[in-house]
């Protein structure tokens, strides 16, 4: 799964690595500690009303909440969604084909487990990519206590959509962020693609990550620790 990671670039660096046209939202500050539920920088693409395609980067909240969601609280259990399943899931499946995102970072955590018990925080990313991207989806989730004119009637919240781990980091985690490569997150943000084979079949050809391990202090382990720190190697962990 994908419980935490770090996404601590200024927003106008998103804006360059990912080519948007416009941003929305509340800014988010710099995290070395993104926690569930906290508000995130996702990538979003539609198409405007003469026709062309925009490129968004957007603030949601992170865990899903279905349209059909009694309220926001749900969202806390639908942080990742599983590449498997996610076109035949009743939560996931209509954002699958219709809004598809792509969610920043510079690298996630998991933990190692030890064989007496414990867990080692682990901090995987990648020596070539300053900046990686999971795949994920949005949705808008209306509330119903508030009017439809109001600002705040309408919550954007995403998910992340976690994969089996390749055998090199399979000792880590059995799961893991499926992470979208340059070349297909165009294919990824395609608003004109809505079929739902050809999204499977998108899904199936994305590559395994080329990702590096770092053992890291248990300081992660609690999400009011934040800072550089947390990603810097530690040589007693384990």
């Amino acid at each position: 799964m994908c419980g935490r990671y770090v996404m601590a670039k200024a927003t106008a660096d998103l804006v360059a690595s990912f080519r948007t046209d416009e941003t929305v939202g509340d800014d988010v500050p710099p995290s070395w500690n993104v926690a569930p539920t906290d508000g995130v920088r996702i990538v979003t693409e539609r198409l405007n009303h003469d026709g062309e395609l925009s490129r968004r980067l957007a603030t949601a909240k992170w865990g899903l909440v279905p349209v059909w969601a009694k309220d926001p609280k749900s969202g806390a259990k639908l942080i990742n969604a599983r590449m498997e399943t996610v076109t035949e899931k009743p939560s996931f499946r209509k954002a699958a084909v219709k809004r598809r995102a792509l969610v920043p970072a510079a690298g996630y955590y998991e933990w190692e487990k030890k064989d007496d018990g414990g867990k080692i925080p682990t901090y995987l990313f990648s020596e070539s990519e300053p900046l990686i991207a999971f795949a994920g989806l949005y949705e808008w989730w209306p509330d119903p206590a508030l009017p439809e004119d109001h600002p705040e009637k309408w919550l954007m919240s995403c998910t992340i959509i976690t994969t089996a781990a390749a055998d090199a980091l399979g000792h880590i985690h059995d799961r893991t962020p499926l992470i979208v490569p340059r070349d297909l997150q165009e294919d990824w943000l395609n608003p004109q693609l809505t079929d739902k084979a050809e999204v499977q079949g998108l899904l199936d050809a994305i590559p395994e990550p080329h990702l590096i391990p770092r053992r890291v202090s248990s300081k992660v382990n609690s999400v009011r620790n934040n800072g550089p720190d947390l990603i810097e190697e530690d040589p007693d962990a384990g």
